[in-house]
């Protein structure tokens, strides 16, 4: 295969190879020709098939036998690999992927990400999507910055493209078993190969599941973990060099007790109260926290998804190509959750989800080689997307809450929310080459999107006969509410300006500048809309500039690739969902201005035969600008006489690390006897972050390091390759939050990052 790791290695990071234990990586992920020269990686991050070592865009790439042998199998493993890369999660639907601290936003259904996700070239409009065991994959490439000009949705972060194997006209296939402690199995198959001269077909499948790892005191069950599984198929039609027609259709699915939240902090105690620990108290609940929580209802997640492609290439004449790629895709989670407490305040709360999504791209690619070059195209992308706010009140509820008895009690309450999106988008890049070292790459983009909603909540059901003043109450938290049908236009322009000078054929310096834009979103709950008014549910455009400056090099006669970069970022409008503490509801808003500035670093060093070291790292320095109408944290909004909102002018922006280092290592003998035993090893660290929005004192994350190791024996039996190895993730057993999350009373929960886990895989590749 031909592929590498994410490439990237600081000075600092050099002196600190030898002290870091080594890291899973596979021995053989790093193709080697026979002097052990690093073969070039083939990338598609400008729409054809380049090396990336001549891209001038700041990139990392990770191959499939590196996720495999890494055991990087979800998608929030991902960030123990990739610079500038974080992702939030506590379930499929509240997951966010950030790049260069951009883009890590709780889950809202009416807003698309700032950095999107593609896999095998089809937009994937949530984050969800792509939750699933990624196996079978072929590569993985992190585009950095602005991806509007020719990825099919605007993005204004950055792209994550996924690209799973296609179907060989050579047999082969591979089979791997996994156990490890918690009750954790994973069994995965792929087979390809030829069902006629001009037609090959692949299949591949798998089933995972783990107990998990929080031990629910309520009940003694261990919670955070579940089942998956899936299945994807694919067909490749080529009848000739000038013809491919490859259909793809891919199903998965998720039962399992994802998102349960651990008590990170009780929040701020005030006056000498803290109001968290008081309530709790006053309703009769224990507190637990660390592993533990302490759940009386049930905590389930549901997630059934699918889609399918059809990609074609067609070869014109003149050597020019055409593109054409329909997709069709859904996705529906379902979840149950308790109210983090063990007395019955709410029976169960969540907002489950609906959305089906359509697109066709059509793109032509001039031939290469001449003075000019290019690739335009258009774009078309449906999304209908529906959701289902519920909250089932139980007897305690009042108390909890703080509102008048009875307005609350045993109510249910249910809303619901849809929005229908259409984008269209017409697109066009090409480089000029001014001379025979020296390219001018000019990139615009045109989008415009309508968004159609509607918000309501019907009346509530339930409760005892009130008053008329606690009739009054119930209305304004759980009252029927209709926004009658309300509508977004957009027209957002992206453009690229990139000069790209190849000082000698192991130098590439480059400078670009560039702006993307995604449209604005709509909040499908209804959250304080009976008072601020419909238009409330409605925010903006986000806008980015972008400059960049870097340079990629390949030294020591092409064993060692080194990579580095910087980029300025301000982004107008950033797109985030805030929390309010008054309502204990959430809410979209455009955060003001945010800054996103720093350096990058990927290199892979192929030391000797047997030895490959890959390292990355990044500096971020992400804050707002201007964010004068933000949230104010729990030791502020708790406080009599607080004011409405406070001004995080100034500070980090949420989730995002200034200090992210990752570094892998591998050796692998080459014995005479055919056996190559191996050892591999990885560091993963990212300094403390903000956790939340408000930016509390209260809900911040520290830093941690994760290390990774495994040792196998592979050897070669009948046709392929048979392969044991034992691994051992979290070493240290480091407790680590993924993601922090605001909770009503001025708490902050969280969840808990997997323990040290024990395993062995044994696999067979023919």
């Amino acid at each position: 295969m031909n592929l590498l790791y994410p490439r990237g290695l600081s000075a600092s990071a050099l002196g600190l190879l030898s002290l870091m234990p080594l890291l899973p990586v596979a021995a053989n992920e790093v193709p080697m020709t026979s002097d052990n020269q690093l073969q070039p990686v083939t990338v598609e991050a400008r729409r054809r098939s380049e090396d990336a070592q001549q891209v001038p865009t700041a990139m990392a790439v990770l191959g499939g036998q590196a996720l495999e042998a890494q055991r990087l199998y979800r998608l929030q493993d991902l960030q123990q690999a990739m610079p500038s890369l974080n992702v939030s999660f506590m379930n499929p639907r509240q997951a966010s992927l950030s790049v260069r601290g951009l883009g890590n936003n709780p889950a809202s259904d009416g807003l698309e990400g700032s950095a999107g996700i593609y896999l095998d070239n089809v937009y994937l409009g949530r984050p969800g999507m792509a939750v699933f065991d990624l196996l079978d994959i072929e590569q993985m490439e992190l585009l950095r910055g602005p991806q509007g000009t020719l990825f099919g949705k605007n993005t204004a972060a950055g792209v994550l493209n996924i690209t799973t194997r296609q179907p060989s006209f050579t047999p082969q296939g591979s089979l791997a078993s996994s156990l490890g402690e918690d009750g954790y199995t994973q069994t995965q198959a792929s087979f390809s190969g030829p069902l006629s001269d001009t037609l090959a077909g692949g299949i591949a499948t798998y089933r995972s599941h783990e107990n998990g790892y929080v031990k629910n005191q309520y009940d003694g069950h261990t919670l955070g973990g579940g089942m998956r599984q899936g299945l994807r198929g694919q067909l490749l039609f080529k009848p000739n060099e000038a013809f491919s027609l490859r259909w793809l259709a891919d199903y998965n699915e998720e039962d399992s007790s994802a998102g349960t939240r651990s008590l990170f902090s009780t929040g701020p105690t005030i006056d000498g109260t803290n109001r968290y620990a008081e309530r709790a108290a006053a309703v009769g609940a224990t507190l637990v926290n660390g592993r533990k929580v302490n759940l009386d209802a049930d905590q389930r997640v549901k997630v059934f998804q699918g889609g399918t492609s059809l990609e074609a290439h067609w070869a014109l004449p003149n050597d020019f190509t055409l593109t054409s790629i329909s997709a069709y895709r859904w996705w529906d989670f379902t979840p149950r959750n308790d109210d983090e407490l063990n007395v019955d305040v709410m029976r169960n709360v969540g907002q489950s989800a609906r959305d089906k999504q359509y697109s066709q791209e059509l793109r032509l690619a001039s031939p290469l080689g001449e003075h000019f070059d290019y690739v335009l195209g258009g774009y078309y992308f449906r999304q209908q997307m529906h959701n289902t706010v519920f909250t089932y009140y139980g007897p305690l509820a009042d108390t909890w809450n703080g509102t008048p008895q009875g307005a609350l009690n045993n109510v249910d309450s249910l809303g619901h929310g849809h929005v229908d999106t259409d984008s269209f988008a017409t697109f066009a890049q090409g480089t000029w080459h001014l001379a025979p070292r020296l390219d001018f790459t000019l990139g615009l983009r045109g989008t415009y999107e309508r968004k159609r909603a509607r918000v309501t909540r019907d009346a509530p059901v339930g409760g005892a006969e009130v008053s008329v003043a606690v009739a009054a109450a119930r209305a304004s938290r759980v009252g029927a509410y209709d926004s009658a049908e309300l509508s977004l236009y957009s027209f957002s322009p992206s453009a690229l300006a990139s000069l790209a000078w190849h000082i000698n054929e192991q130098l590439l310096g480059y400078a670009s500048l560039s702006h993307g834009e995604k449209s604005g979103g709509v909040n499908l709950s209804v959250a304080s809309a009976p008072v601020a008014g419909a238009d409330s549910l409605l925010i903006g455009s986000e806008r980015a500039n972008d400059a960049e400056l870097g340079i990629k090099t390949t030294l020591l006669g092409q064993r060692l690739l080194l990579n580095a970069n910087l980029f300025w970022t301000l982004v107008h409008g950033y797109q985030t969902n805030a929390y309010d503490d008054a309502t204990l509801s959430s809410y979209l808003t455009n955060a003001g201005t945010v800054r996103s500035r720093g350096l990058e670093l990927d290199s892979t060093w192929r030391v000797s035969r047997g030895l490959t070291i890959n390292a990355n790292g990044s500096w971020n320095d992400v804050r707002y600008v201007s964010y004068d109408d933000a949230p104010c944290p729990a030791e502020v909004a708790l406080r009599p006489g607080a004011p409405a909102s406070c001004d995080l002018s100034g500070h980090t922006v949420v989730g995002a690390s200034k200090w992210i280092f990752n570094t892998s290592a591998s050796y692998q003998w080459h014995l005479a006897n055919g056996l190559q035993p191996y050892l591999n090893g990885s560091y993963a660290w990212r300094s403390h972050a903000v956790g939340t929005v408000d930016d509390s004192r209260e809900a911040q994350l520290p830093g941690y390091g994760l290390v990774n190791l495994s040792t196998g024996l592979r050897g070669d039996w009948g046709q392929g390759q048979w392969d044991v190895s034992l691994w051992l993730k979290n070493a240290f057993n480091k407790t680590y939050y993924t993601a922090l999350w605001n909770s009503p009373n001025g708490a902050y929960t969280g969840v808990l990052g997997t323990p040290r886990t024990l395993g062995m895989t044994a696999r067979y590749d023919f």
